[in-house]
């Protein structure tokens, strides 16, 4: 039996830094062993089937086939396509009302104690707001991300410290359920 993956690498093709073509990242996915390997956009987001593998060892298998290939080190998450739907089901805001580029999940290598977010004032942040879920993070950032004051705090070391952490728009987390559907 085959299982859907999204793979979400974290930090590539950002600023010209950490170059990794999409075509080299599907080649690697398939020397890998994997099948129906595709990619989405350029900024880290892969689908693939594997038949064993949970998804902790299919990430740490990844990230290290990346490091030897390119050189650099990449921090992957991989997630199944029944999480995926069941966070964007979950998403406590009213997703078909805003804006994609308003509304992002942050998704957790781990579980997520919500003690990390104890010293944030959500209050002063306001409109802006947070909310956890299952190994994520859901945020509502009216003006956008690239602007926004809480998503500055939320990536602090002291509040990601011990988890890969990497963020996805709404339409981006609406095409993985999509891709992996």
């Amino acid at each position: 039996m085959t299982t859907t993956y999204a793979a979400l690498l974290r930090g590539i093709n950002v600023g010209g830094t950490k170059k990794l073509p999409m075509a080299d990242l599907r080649t690697l996915l398939a020397e890998l062993g994997h099948g129906d390997v595709r990619t989405h956009l350029q900024s880290g987001q892969a689908v693939f089937t594997a038949s064993q593998g949970d998804e902790g060892t299919l990430a740490g298998e990844l990230s290290a086939a990346i490091e030897e290939r390119f050189g650099f080190p990449v921090d992957v998450i991989v997630r199944d396509h029944a999480y995926l739907t069941a966070v964007a089901e979950a998403c406590p805001f009213p997703a078909g009302a805003l804006e994609p580029r308003q509304l992002h999940v942050t998704y957790f290598s781990g579980p997520v104690d919500p003690e990390r977010f104890a010293g944030i004032d959500s209050a002063a942040r306001l409109p802006e707001e947070f909310r956890l879920g299952d190994r994520c993070l859901y945020l509502y950032a009216p003006d956008g991300l690239g602007r926004s004051k809480l998503a500055d705090e939320l990536s602090r070391p002291r509040v990601t410290k011990g988890l890969i952490a990497t963020t996805r728009n709404w339409n981006t987390v609406r095409k993985l359920v999509e891709l992996t559907g």
